[in-house]
């Protein structure tokens, strides 16, 4: 608040009383202040000032005009201005026990008592250069709304992913990964299409580096959105998903997004020996700066649901269970987890992200390397449904779940909510 001075009655009682306000006055009521061969005298017979902070006043605030000097002579002389007195102590309301303190040598509530000193000693932060927005793309120039996923969309690549791009720019989200929805005519069962230097994927990634040069564009290094079985590898006839050959197909996969400009691939597969298979082929290439962010504890879990809708690439039999891992296994992240980091992984991913906050934690403690966690499509749509339903403030879950993900140990969030979160913490109204 601002301050202000005022003028208040000079009545000054028996020195013993107190009750005066400002500069005490001297006997003779007159303020003398002795500062080397210069004296001020300030007369005061009926007035003083009285300085108080509470006081709202509009225009400039008037000051006494006594130096600095004059001001310390002041003090030195014992005429020591005075505070506004303290507040009283806030009453308890009535029917209030009378019990003496506890005898507590130390109380957490005391850092927790206003928002400046939360504030302070909070220990986890969160801004949007910690979000990866995932970005689904079409060939199409709508864009198409996904009806599991409120808020997201099939973007036309040509159109609708620059301006999504754009708009997460201007908050500080300047990563995203690309999901492509992929013309079924093109699926086959080796998934040829992946490598195709001239499919979705490598045309918006080259787009994009175009648009905007500095944009670290993360991509998706996997089978199914090309696969006609809908499965990240390559089916044998009786139904087994062969890992070798897959890998085969995933490196030249990478080699293509690297080629067209891609700074991160990201194997989400979880074949076998894939990310050290990926670094070879990358670096053969002259791709070695190239990242490689590896899905490294992807779980089979049921919360991919509205994903495979926007992508339209559900497995057309069966489960991924026999390359996703168990999701009651929590010592399997850590052998997933060195074979990466031994084969060249530059980031380790946890995909789902809240439910799996113990593993993110996990690989946190036990790797020296980025953490990455996906905040999958089933936690954001559960979000967005209690929001609509008004069962939950939708802003705070959100944030609250950002938070909790950073606070596990994730060094970035995928998260579909990046341009709204994002938007949130810059204070943007919308």
């Amino acid at each position: 608040m601002a301050s202000s001075i005022f003028n208040a009655p000079c009545t000054v009682p028996a020195v013993k009383a107190k009750t005066y306000f400002g500069l005490k006055p001297a006997v003779n009521n007159d303020l003398r202040f002795n500062v080397g061969k210069k004296t001020s005298i300030i007369g005061c017979p009926k007035r003083v000032f009285t300085v108080r902070a509470s006081e709202k006043k509009d225009g400039p605030i008037k000051k006494l005009g006594l130096s600095d000097a004059e001001c310390e002579a002041a003090v030195v002389a014992g005429n020591v201005p005075e505070a506004p007195p303290v507040p009283p102590r806030p009453a308890a309301p009535a029917g209030t026990p009378v019990v003496p303190s506890l005898p507590l040598s130390r109380r957490p509530r005391r850092n927790r008592k206003s928002p400046v000193m939360r504030a302070s000693f909070q220990e986890t932060s969160i801004s949007p250069a910690n979000f990866v927005y995932p970005l689904f793309i079409h060939e199409g120039e709508e864009d198409t709304p996904i009806g599991a996923m409120p808020g997201c969309y099939r973007l036309g690549w040509r159109h609708g992913l620059v301006e999504e791009v754009a708009k997460a720019r201007d908050v500080g989200v300047n990563s995203i990964v690309l999901f492509p929805k992929v013309p079924d005519a093109l699926k086959s069962s080796t998934g040829d299409e992946a490598y195709n230097d001239n499919g979705l994927v490598p045309r918006a990634i080259q787009l994009l580096k175009d648009k905007y040069p500095d944009l670290v564009i993360y991509t998706d290094v996997a089978l199914d959105p090309y696969s006609s079985d809908g499965h990240d590898g390559i089916v044998r006839e009786d139904g087994v998903i062969m890992n070798d050959e897959t890998v085969y197909q995933l490196c030249k996969q990478a080699v293509s997004q690297a080629r067209a400009g891609a700074d991160v691939v990201s194997p989400s597969d979880m074949m076998d020996g894939r990310v050290g298979a990926i670094r070879k082929a990358l670096d053969a290439e002259g791709f070695q700066h190239v990242s490689i962010m590896s899905y490294t504890a992807k779980y089979a879990s049921s919360f991919y649901g509205p994903f495979r809708e926007a992508l339209e690439s559900s497995p057309r039999f069966g489960d991924k269970k026999t390359y996703q891992m168990n999701p009651a296994n929590y010592r399997e992240a850590l052998v997933e987890a060195h074979e990466d980091e031994s084969e060249g992984a530059d980031i380790l991913l946890v995909k789902p992200g809240l439910p799996y906050l113990d593993i993110i934690r996990l690989l946190r403690d036990k790797s020296p390397l980025p953490i990455a966690a996906y905040q999958v499509s089933g936690e954001y749509s559960m979000i967005k449904a209690g929001g609509v339903l008004k069962m939950i403030d939708e802003e705070r879950v959100m944030m609250e779940s950002l938070m909790c993900l950073r606070r596990a140990g994730a060094d970035i969030i995928l998260t579909y909510f990046a341009l709204q979160a994002a938007r949130c913490l810059c204070g943007e109204k919308r």
